[in-house]
């Protein structure tokens, strides 16, 4: 009470507006995270909660020592790199593109980003139609003859991750687009002008000028990449069971975190992989914080 006394009236007004969002954060973020952490050190059966039993790290070494998790890593690094590298061409392409479109740029604006507000599952569906052995892209490489017959990619190997990379791609390039759009309209034009007066040429601005001074916006384009990648659930469990179809192929972290709390009722090692996939997002979202700042120092 004594610290609320001691506040003016316009703070007190401050602390009126964020307190919904302290509630907010407070029940849906805070108290499920140390919930979990609890939870990793239990042996719980959704089914028979009150008889959870204390293993300490029990948990942890199971999942570190779990092949399929580890499969489940494999799966979405590999669909990261992949990921990563096409939606970032895609991306500072059209930003490159519509920087420079003087009349219309409205319109592109809004058909690029259609794909990202089109829900995930009217999105698979249409994409699966595209990509399966009797859609219309197979149904072209056949007749150009990269093909010889039409693939079922959900019960390949090594296909389920490249074309739900390609998926991901065409689907949030434009949020891309837009970061990458933001960061061009800050680059003073002078640089470029001073360049073309040195004789520069396109690609020359475009190493030299354009994507040094792109470094924060690239910085936080992977980073959000990365940390949505570690997330995916919905584009999977659309097109494989619980455990990745065939081979597992098709198995991420968040899935096999939903196998083991719903299908196999261990809540235990649930929570161990959701704490784990947490470490991973702060870890990562420090390491974007410290490059933010190191940028801010060097005056990028």
């Amino acid at each position: 009470m004594k610290f609320i006394k001691n506040l003016s009236a316009r703070q007190k007004w401050g602390y009126l507006f964020v307190f919904p969002w302290i509630i907010y954060f407070s029940v849906f973020l805070l108290y499920p995270i140390l919930l979990s952490f609890k939870n990793s050190f239990l042996d719980i059966n959704l089914l028979n909660p009150a008889n959870a039993s204390f293993v300490g790290f029990g948990n942890w070494l199971e999942i570190a020592g779990d092949f399929l998790f580890w499969r489940s890593m494999f799966n979405i690094i590999y669909n990261q790199l992949i990921f990563i590298i096409i939606s970032f061409i895609i991306g500072l392409s059209f930003a490159l593109l519509l920087n420079e479109v003087k009349s219309g740029g409205a319109v592109f604006r809004t058909i690029y980003f259609l794909p990202v507000i089109t829900s995930i599952t009217v999105a698979m569906i249409i994409f699966d139609f595209l990509s399966g052995p009797q859609g219309p892209v197979q149904s072209l490489l056949i007749n150009l003859g990269i093909l010889d017959k039409g693939i079922f990619w959900r019960f390949s190997k090594w296909l389920p991750m490249p074309i739900l990379a390609v998926f991901n791609s065409w689907k949030w390039f434009g949020v891309q687009t837009i970061i990458f759009l933001g960061g061009l309209n800050s680059i003073n034009p002078r640089l470029y002008e001073a360049a073309d007066v040195d004789g520069a040429g396109w690609f020359k601005k475009l190493f030299s000028i354009t994507i040094p001074l792109l470094k924060p916006q690239i910085v936080f384009v992977i980073t959000i990449n990365i940390i949505n990648g570690l997330k995916m659930f919905t584009e999977v469990y659309m097109n494989f069971d619980l455990y990745g179809g065939p081979h597992h192929a098709g198995l991420t972290p968040v899935m096999y975190l939903y196998a083991k709390g719903f299908d196999k009722m261990m809540m235990g090692d649930a929570a161990t992989i959701g704490v784990f996939l947490a470490a991973i997002i702060y870890i990562l979202t420090m390491i974007e914080l410290k490059l933010f700042n190191s940028n801010a120092e060097d005056g990028v």
